[in-house]
């Protein structure tokens, strides 16, 4: 898959690192990565300097690093998974391609190892088409097309912002589902990848995601992290409130999500019925708040992704701010990760910057 229109210097990979050896890790993607610049941020409760084998172009984020760019008191938001957020902020490349320490790169069906960098730019530089189902899926890919009866007007497409991967192996299931297949495993690779349609949700994860930050960064955030809420495990719940809000404003800027290929193959990690103690409370959250995202409108002054995060903020309080102080001090933490973004945007003291 040639993107020779791509310059490397407009991408960067961001890597969680949650774990204090790396060399594995990176040795396995080593082909794929050593192109390009990596932000590896290393969870602030992790101790000790990482383990990075030589040859790559890397920066390695730290607690104080954070402190530095964000201060003391809110640091600890970026714990855990979280810190992927963190890595999203000092970025200044136009490409995003994040990707777990638990992941490695994948095979096809015949065995092939898989481009996930490839593919995830491939997704994010040809159009998405939200407006009309294709049921050839992506026709920008190599042998597909639009299918009869789909609509001149609509097939120069979008500009897509966001692509979402898949993985094998473990499977995308939450702690209950999780509790009840443990045994269960995903080997399904499916060859496919398709624009999600406009006016539709999705469950969006952080393992495995690329995005073009100039048209929607701002809009991937730590939200409920913000809200002080840790305590209940937010960090496996967070990014299911924050794809929800930033595929509202995809399609409120009419731009374009994809799914589907890159896979990577996650290895088996935590104890699901520990996780489902935490995740309980989070998890019945998420239930209530599906009507609130189907309905939600943006106004047409909203341009940017700055913006509509904002209106979005005003509509989570006004709606459900009443039914639960955890959604009022969520409206809070969206105003207030506008003005973090900014404020790491205009300092040039900024880490690595």
């Amino acid at each position: 898959m040639a993107l020779e229109h791509i310059d490397d210097s407009e991408v960067d990979i961001v890597i969680v690192a949650l774990q204090s050896d790396l060399t594995s890790f990176l040795n396995a993607w080593r082909p794929l990565f050593s192109r390009f610049h990596l932000i590896i941020v290393q969870d602030p409760d992790l101790k000790g300097e990482l383990k990075i084998p030589q040859g790559f172009d890397h920066r390695v984020y730290t607690k104080s690093d954070i402190d530095q760019v964000i201060g003391p008191t809110t640091s600890i938001v970026f714990s855990g998974y979280s810190c992927r957020y963190f890595g999203y902020l000092v970025s200044r490349k136009k490409y995003i391609i994040s990707v777990d320490d638990d992941c490695l790169p994948a095979k096809d069906n015949d065995g092939n190892l898989t481009n996930a960098v490839s593919q995830h730019l491939a997704n994010l530089t040809t159009p998405a088409t939200p407006f009309f189902f294709n049921t050839l899926y992506d026709p920008f890919r190599e042998g597909a097309d639009f299918v009869r009866g789909y609509p001149f007007s609509l097939r120069s497409g979008v500009d897509c912002a966001l692509s979402c991967g898949l993985w094998l192996n473990l499977a995308d299931y939450d702690a209950p589902t999780q509790a009840l297949k443990p045994e269960h495993r995903n080997s399904h690779y499916v060859d496919a990848v398709m624009t999600v349609p406009a006016g539709t949700l999705m469950p969006i994860s952080g393992i495995n995601i690329a995005f073009n930050r100039a048209l929607v960064g701002p809009a991937l955030f730590p939200g409920l992290k913000l809200t002080g809420e840790g305590k209940l495990r937010w960090e496996t719940i967070e990014d299911i409130w924050c794809g929800m809000c930033v595929k509202v404003i995809c399609d409120h800027l009419s731009i374009g999500v994809k799914t589907g290929l890159p896979y990577v193959f996650r290895s088996d990690k935590g104890n699901p019925i520990e996780s489902l103690k935490k995740e309980w409370e989070g998890v019945k959250k998420m239930e209530e708040i599906i009507p609130f995202f189907q309905s939600v409108r943006l106004p047409r002054t909203a341009t940017t992704a700055e913006d509509c995060l904002l209106e979005m903020a005003k509509s989570v309080k006004d709606r459900l701010g009443g039914t639960d102080p955890l959604f009022a001090r969520a409206a809070e933490a969206m105003v207030e990760w506008v003005k973090i973004w900014k404020a790491a945007g205009a300092s040039h003291s900024t880490p690595g910057v």
